[in-house]
Formats: structure tokens, C-alpha cells, sequence
């Protein structure tokens, strides 16, 4: 697992080439896995292959989104807010088990924040997505996942990089 954590970086530029059938299952199935409060699971979610829908999400933030416009593939987080007050956490553990399980696979994945994001100064990257894709209300939108085969190396990430002054032992303060 170190070394799957080590290796996975945040991809924005995907190769012209589909995603398998059998890896998108295998993902999506990591994400009906995963853990949520209670067992509730709240989070539901929308595998968008469709280029021409896939472009117009990736206007959904005035920044930092326009990169989804050339994945092959999008899954959109969401959860339904009036089953857990913790649909927030469920769909982000969703969304980085999904990260997880394309790693694995040897996809590229990149996490596009929508919660609390805007589209432009008049609606929220939420209320855009929302009419895009015919959410309904109870459902709240957390992030997009980006997926395909990287078309940009990255070097993984150092072990040596670990910011071991952030854990405290027993108590605030205590270093390891």
C-alpha cells in the first residue's frame, strides 16, 4: 500500500485512449466498497464517458477543471445529504478509494473539488453540475474524479518528503 500511495500523483493530461470496460467496473466497484458511517452509505455516483459531457464539466469551475475536458472518463461523487449527516466524509472516502483502486489499475486519476466551489459569481460549481446532469436536490455534489492513462510522468513521492513534525505521540505537542 506504502508504495500505491507513493506512486499516485494528481494526472491532468490523459492519453487519447478508453478506459477498459473491466477497469471501470473494478472501480466502481471500489467505490460501492467503500466504508460509511453507520453503514448508510449515502454517496451515489455518475460514470460519464460521454466526450461532449465530459467537456462541458469541465466548465463547471472557473478554475482548475478545464483539464476534464480530455480524460476519457468522469465519475461524479455525490450523496444524499438527508440520509447522513456525514455524507461529506462518506463521499470523500469514496472519491480517494476510487483514486486508490485507478492507481492500482494503472490509471491516472486527479480529485476536482465541487463542495463549496463556484461555477462564476452567480452559481455554485454544485448548482451547475446539478442541471448538467439532472441531480436532485437531496443529492449533494463533492467532487469529480478525472480518470484515464497518463500522458505526463510524474516522480513519486519521497518518503524522505514526510512531514513526520505533523504526528504527536499521546499527546499535542509530543513528538514521535
Amino acid at each position: 500500500m506504502l508504495d500505491l500511495l507513493k506512486k499516485r500523483r494528481s494526472i491532468r493530461k490523459y492519453k487519447d485512449r478508453e478506459v477498459e470496460e473491466e477497469k471501470v467496473d473494478s472501480i466502481v466497484k471500489a467505490a460501492l466498497l467503500s466504508p460509511s458511517s453507520r453503514g448508510i452509505c449515502p454517496w451515489e455516483f455518475i460514470v460519464v464517458r460521454d466526450k461532449a459531457l465530459l467537456k462541458e464539466l469541465s466548465k463547471c469551475k472557473e478554475h482548475s477543471s478545464n483539464f476534464l475536458k480530455d480524460a476519457p472518463l468522469g465519475i461524479v461523487v455525490l450523496a444524499d445529504s438527508e440520509k447522513s449527516d456525514v455524507w461529506i466524509e462518506d463521499a470523500s472516502i469514496a472519491s480517494i478509494i476510487i483514486q486508490i483502486e485507478a492507481e492500482a489499475l494503472g490509471l491516472g486519476s486527479c480529485w476536482i473539488q465541487i463542495r463549496n466551489r463556484m461555477h462564476d459569481k452567480d452559481k455554485t460549481a454544485e448548482e451547475y453540475i446539478r442541471e448538467l446532469l439532472s441531480i436532485p436536490n437531496n443529492m449533494c455534489v463533492e467532487s469529480i474524479i478525472s480518470l484515464g492513462y497518463p500522458d505526463e510522468d510524474k516522480a513519486p513521492h519521497s518518503l524522505d518528503d514526510l512531514h513526520y513534525d505533523k504526528v504527536h505521540s499521546d499527546r499535542y505537542g509530543n513528538r514521535c
